[in-house]
């Protein structure tokens, strides 16, 4: 009974010690040693106890906590991807924004050195050549800020395209991780059942694989199954991808538009079947990329489009109508068809004398054509929703704005959940320092007093081996 009895307190302190070495361990779920009296054995005075035995290590967990815990990865993976992807954006279009949509008025808070700014500094440059026809300083300024917003133009158009493939990467690194931890949950099951058919607890192989779930959680929404040898189904928009130690199918990235245009989604290696994903960083990064991204990448072309063809044509006025300093008319200001190619026509940066700002061949000194164009600042645009060149691209930035701003606000409201949830499992898994150093020094007090019965017994029955020899 006695030795036991120390066994027995051996393996608290063992397990107050594992405890202890895991205090800032991730995942860590806090171990206890469940400790029962022994069967007592029958004597003439009575049943007799035999002491005590540790019959298990048990976690201390809550399963409904862990699944809390799950579904919310996926909510922050879904916000948190959103947010990334928008702020890529946001850098994109070098505008601070704040604005609301579906206004007719520009955010008052865009840069100069955006679009914005740049609109209104080409019609103003327009206005001064309508007011000095004949300044070739004011041509070449013209031309100038033509040449900045056309540039300006390409970029942003060139840096939303790269954020598109950089989202599109990303998918599929996510795809990539989410195989990884499929096939480690698979291998974890076939550890944790076959620990469980020998009648062992495999407290810390539980622990990696919540953590397993939690991570794959993050990337896209999991259905779970627990079966009754330990082990846990894995499902992915309803199909069945985890069963048992056995993966039953992968993931992979297909283009779905079938051009090659990059409108990556996901669907399963093996039986091709597209997965309608709910949550998680991949359905957050496929929704900024085909929702506001690709809303902004088109109406930052149609703003271009439009430009061009105001500028160029304007009805019966416009600039390919008017003439230059030299009588020479009939060429396009801008060049290309949208934000990807829109330029400057090429002969104008060699000769600013050829800008056709005139309405006559013969009157040089008339700006009439180039007022026309300033005044399309303040002009709506059928093709542009019927806004001006300024507010539409005004709405386009309101509506990232507000869209930057909804999952700013949603990721610090996940982020609260998550940090409420992780308070409340900490308090019933985590590991407190001054409870274990207590069941410590409990279970090393009990292992002396128990050692001491040991050397009790040890000196009685020395002293009946002395009676019988004496």
């Amino acid at each position: 009974m006695a030795s036991q009895a120390m066994q027995t307190q051996m393996t608290g302190i063992d397990v107050s010690g594992q405890n202890l070495a895991n205090v800032n361990t991730q995942g860590y779920s806090r171990q206890t040693v469940d400790i029962q009296t022994s069967p007592d054995i029958a004597t003439d005075i009575g049943m007799e106890g035999t002491g005590s035995t540790a019959v298990a290590i048990q976690q201390a967990v809550n399963s409904l906590l862990n699944t809390q815990i799950v579904t919310q990865q996926s909510s922050n993976g879904y916000w948190t991807a959103q947010q990334s992807a928008l702020q890529s954006a946001q850098t994109s279009l070098n505008e601070f924004l704040n604005g609301t949509a579906g206004t007719s008025s520009s955010s008052s808070s865009t840069s100069d050195t955006g679009l914005s700014g740049q609109l209104t500094g080409l019609f103003n440059a327009f206005q001064a050549v309508a007011t000095s026809p004949t300044s070739i300083a004011d041509r070449q300024s013209l031309i100038s800020q033509a040449q900045t917003l056309a540039s300006t133009f390409n970029q942003v158009d060139s840096q939303l395209s790269a954020t598109r493939t950089s989202l599109n990467t990303s998918l599929t690194n996510n795809v990539t991780s989410a195989n990884s931890l499929l096939s480690g949950i698979a291998q974890l099951n076939g550890q944790i059942a076959s620990a469980e058919f020998s009648g062992g607890t495999p407290n810390d192989l539980l622990d990696e694989r919540q953590q397993d779930l939690q991570n794959l959680s993050q990337l896209t929404s999991i259905q779970t199954s627990a079966q009754a040898n330990g082990a846990v189904d894995v499902s992915i928009g309803g199909q069945t991808l985890v069963t048992g130690d056995q993966v039953a199918d992968t993931l992979q990235t297909y283009d779905a538009s079938g051009n090659g245009s990059g409108q990556l989604l996901v669907q399963t290696a093996t039986g091709g079947v597209d997965l309608t994903l709910t949550g998680g960083s991949m359905q957050g990064t496929i929704d900024a990329r085909d929702g506001e991204l690709a809303g902004m990448q088109n109406q930052i072309n149609t703003l271009a489009s439009g430009l061009i063809t105001g500028i160029n044509s304007n009805g019966e006025g416009g600039y390919n109508s008017g003439y230059s300093l030299t009588g020479t008319t009939g060429a396009d200001f801008f060049t290309g068809t949208d934000a990807s190619n829109i330029a400057v026509d090429s002969s104008l940066v060699n000769d600013p004398s050829l800008l056709q700002a005139s309405a006559s061949p013969t009157a040089t000194g008339d700006g009439s054509v180039a007022l026309q164009i300033a005044n399309l600042a303040s002009s709506t645009q059928a093709s542009l929703n019927n806004e001006t060149f300024g507010n539409y691209y005004g709405a386009t930035v309101a509506g990232l704005g507000d869209a930057l701003q909804t999952a700013n606000t949603q990721v610090t409201n996940q982020t609260a959940v998550s940090n409420m949830l992780s308070t409340q499992q900490s308090t019933v898994s985590g590991v407190n320092i001054d409870q274990e150093m207590t069941n410590l020094m409990s279970f090393q007090r009990a292992y002396e007093a128990s050692a001491q019965l040991v050397t009790t017994i040890n000196e009685m029955m020395q002293t009946v081996n002395n009676m019988k020899t004496g």
